[in-house]
């Protein structure tokens, strides 16, 4: 899938670990999760338990979801290259991965949320161009939709989000959804 004009970039982090299979926490050398068990502070990765996923979502279009081992730019790059066409306009928030965007081909403007400013009005016209609300929107449905699964095994995390965006770019839902399946696995 191929994104273009707008395009919203953000990261969010799942908490998915070794749901089901206590020897691997054992292996570890942790006591498995107990209520209210918070994991390490600072950026999650895959080998906290706690991995990242880049979201790109075009406005009024397509979402795309990856996994990602950790946050860094040589992450991130190939991603956004197979996945946006050079020269879209790409809004991010103020984290540094983001920060080359420009040498990588694409025009790009952020917002600051550590300064306070989620949306911003470039051109006077009354309207915040320049946000990546569509984005955390999707992210809060997201955490909604996993959360009734009360945790996720790192393993099958990979499908749930292939399933969630899967669902988003039909936009379908309940039994609509069922034809949207079949033809997905017939062709």
């Amino acid at each position: 899938m191929t994104l273009s004009n707008e395009v919203e970039c953000d990261e969010a982090y799942v908490i998915a670990g070794h749901k089901g299979q206590p020897e691997m926490v054992q292996n570890k050398g942790r006591k498995g999760r107990r209520r209210q068990l918070k994991g390490p502070c600072g950026r999650g990765t895959l080998e906290k338990e706690r991995p990242p996923v880049l979201g790109m979502m075009q406005r009024g279009g397509q979402v795309v979801l990856n996994l990602l081992a950790n946050v860094k730019q040589k992450t991130i790059e190939p991603l956004i290259k197979a996945t946006s066409i050079p020269g879209t306009l790409v809004y991010t928030d103020e984290y540094s991965i983001y920060g080359r965007l420009q040498t990588w081909g694409y025009d790009h403007k952020h917002v600051n949320h550590g300064r306070g400013e989620f949306a911003r009005d470039e051109d006077g016209d009354g309207v915040c161009e320049v946000h990546v609300s569509t984005m955390e929107g999707f992210w809060s449905l997201l955490r909604s939709w996993l959360r009734p699964h009360r945790g996720i095994a790192r393993e099958k995390l990979p499908l749930y989000l292939g399933f969630f965006e899967f669902v988003h770019n039909v936009r379908k839902r309940g039994k609509a959804l069922l034809p949207a399946l079949i033809e997905l696995l017939v062709s």
